[in-house]
């Protein structure tokens, strides 16, 4: 019940869930029965899971997966294009909010998106010049001055 608790304390992230209400539900049986999620996203009545559009369901899946690494830290974590259904305006929360946890946590994140490349330290892009052969670039974001642009 204790980790319960501290993830309801964590899953609390203004940052992602803009305007939304976040709240986990432990059941009596919570071994038996799992957690009922209910969101408000912003503008919009109380909701479950499962009513929400794709994009709300990532966000809310995303900002969990933020509280569980809050409370139960990991060394580094490998994010495979978890942001893809989100909107660009949330690509960006979700990536802004993703640089201020490096801190604890090292991330290998895999995008096309380019909100979330723009908050990378270190871009890694793979293309082929020729048939298959493939060619690995590297880009350190903090040696040069400008954003990616269209």
């Amino acid at each position: 019940m204790e980790r319960v608790a501290a993830l309801r304390r964590e899953v609390d992230l203004p940052a992602i869930l803009v305007g939304g209400i976040r709240s986990l539900q432990d059941m009596d049986a919570v071994l038996e029965s799992g957690i009922d999620i209910a969101v408000s996203p912003p503008g919009k009545i109380i909701k479950n899971l499962t009513s929400l559009s794709g994009g709300e369901q990532a966000l809310v899946a995303i900002a969990i997966y933020f509280a569980i690494l809050a409370v139960n830290p990991a060394p580094f974590c490998i994010l495979d294009e978890i942001e893809a259904a989100l909107d660009d305006v949330n690509v960006v929360r979700y990536a802004s909010y993703l640089r201020r946890i490096t801190s604890h946590t090292q991330f290998i994140v895999i995008t096309h998106r380019r909100g979330t490349m723009e908050e990378a330290d270190v871009l890694y892009g793979v293309t082929m010049q020729e048939d298959g052969v493939s060619k690995l670039l590297r880009l350190d974001v903090n040696e040069v001055d400008i954003k990616l642009i269209s």
